[in-house]
């Protein structure tokens, strides 16, 4: 069984975590919504700072949520959050995606968002999902799609963002384009039974300054910054002026950014 090789290009830096930590079951798990009732167990894979998880936990309560990511610090961050929420239904593992700890069938709904875009091989995760997902359960992902995303108006550095992101984030072995293909992976990984939908997030408004903020901090201060130096994508300098870029179109009043996303629901 293969396990994980892909690098995972954010990183937690608290640039990347400002957004993470902004994701709810509203905005980022609506699809699957209709899905969640009392007394579901659900599997979160690649929780991060689990605000969605907690989200999961409190729609499925007395039933409980198994959140899983590849380390223990961010970990520790989720179960802040389901602390703060008074939730006593959430337990959390470190576990990769690829080779899953756990017996066939077990679990309800196996939910992930924002996950296979940075992962080796999606359709051994996707089959590692349905692995665990009883007979009648759902697994849900949700990605999104850089090169789908748009913006306006067109300042100059942005598309140089895009271009860097992408050779960044596949040479650390992920698929930035991953919302598209995501129908394609889940039947390669053997499901049949595929709902395919997608959404949007939209940053306009009083949000534009904060989603220009985290992106220009994200561009010159987390993993993804240096990741892009050490792997010859980028100098220092190419990274400031793409920082810049962010933070000149976060100034325009009329900006305006969509992020698309692919979504699944797949029945095993």
């Amino acid at each position: 069984m293969s396990r994980e090789t892909a690098v995972y290009t954010h990183g937690h830096h608290e640039s990347v975590l400002r957004s993470h930590r902004w994701r709810t079951a509203a905005n980022s798990a609506a699809y699957l919504l209709d899905e969640l009732r009392p007394g579901l167990r659900v599997l979160d894979v690649g929780c991060g700072p689990g605000t969605i998880t907690a989200d999961l936990a409190a729609l499925v309560a007395p039933g409980r949520v198994t959140a899983v990511d590849t380390g223990s610090g961010i970990l520790g961050q989720a179960a802040e959050v389901a602390a703060e929420r008074e939730l006593d239904n959430v337990e959390f593992a470190v576990a990769d995606v690829h080779a899953l700890d756990f017996p066939d069938d077990s679990f309800d709904v196996v939910h992930a968002h924002q996950v296979l875009q940075h992962v080796g091989d999606p359709v051994q995760a996707l089959r590692e999902m349905r692995r665990v997902c009883r007979p009648g359960g759902v697994v849900a992902a949700r990605d999104s799609d850089y090169a789908a995303m748009a913006w306006y108006p067109s300042v100059p550095g942005m598309t140089d963002w895009l271009d860097l992101y992408h050779r960044v984030a596949r040479a650390n072995g992920g698929e930035p384009d991953a919302g598209r293909r995501l129908l394609s992976w889940a039947r390669r990984a053997g499901f049949s039974d595929i709902t395919p939908s997608a959404g949007a997030w939209c940053y306009a408004g009083e949000d534009r300054a904060w989603w220009s903020g985290l992106w220009a901090d994200r561009t010159t201060a987390s993993a993804y910054a240096e990741r892009a130096v050490e792997g010859g994508h980028a100098t220092a300098g190419q990274l400031t002026a793409v920082a810049d870029a962010w933070r000149a179109w976060g100034e325009e009043p009329d900006a305006w950014f969509m992020v698309p996303h692919g979504e699944v629901l797949c029945r095993p």
